[in-house]
């Protein structure tokens, strides 16, 4: 339902982050994974080289060296972020398979930018966010649309606009936030209720990213 900020975007495929995990502890394990078939040759160098101990994982520095290997430079916390949305866990631990899915799904978001940044000032304001946000699926009311901007726009010049790295961080804030709302929403109705615990577990991973 549109309506209440829901979509499907992109499908099922195309790397795009898995759908979220029952609740449960956010420090889980994570699961070992290996690259899907027909991966990059050069994405799985990159991955190699970001795993300088051989473990067949990354951690957030590692990746985050090896998103700005490909021009995607992040702060900490969007690397963060990312992490948490493929694995749904906060061991700050990423495999392959989601490393792959990752990558694919930020050329995904910074295509959806770049279309939405009309005037390529390299930032988008709060209409083409929300613009942005509805053709991935997600009708976020005005108000939120809104309280993002102002959360995220850097200079607090008067711009009202937002660049390409922190629209990656409200692109993953509403997403993962939206996965588990619609856990509880099981008859798409824009109501649900949550026990204080859930509700804790729900918030928190984006708060402590």
């Amino acid at each position: 339902m549109a309506g209440y900020g829901y979509g499907e975007p992109y499908g099922s495929g195309g790397g795009y982050p898995p759908p979220a995990q029952p609740y449960g502890s956010p420090f889980a394990a994570l699961t070992p994974s290996s690259f899907p078939p027909g991966t990059d040759p050069n994405l799985v160098a990159c991955f190699q080289l970001a795993d300088q101990d051989g473990s067949g994982l990354v951690d957030d520095r590692e990746l985050q060296r090896a998103l700005s290997s490909y021009n995607q430079g992040f702060s900490l916390r969007t690397v963060r972020l990312l992490m948490y949305l493929f694995t749904h866990t906060n061991t700050r631990r990423i495999g392959p398979r989601e490393f792959t899915g990752l990558f694919h799904c930020l050329q995904m978001w910074r295509g959806t930018f770049e279309r939405f940044d009309r005037d390529r000032s390299g930032k988008i304001d709060g209409p083409e966010l929300r613009e942005a946000l509805l053709s991935m699926g997600f009708a976020v009311p005005p108000v939120v649309v809104d309280l993002l901007v102002t959360k995220y726009d850097k200079y607090g010049d008067g711009s009202r606009a937002i660049e390409y790295d922190n629209f990656i961080e409200c692109c993953l804030i509403v997403k993962g936030l939206t996965d588990k709302f619609k856990e509880r929403d099981t008859m798409l109705s824009g109501s649900a209720t949550f026990t204080y615990e859930s509700f804790m577990l729900t918030v928190l991973p984006f708060l402590i990213a």
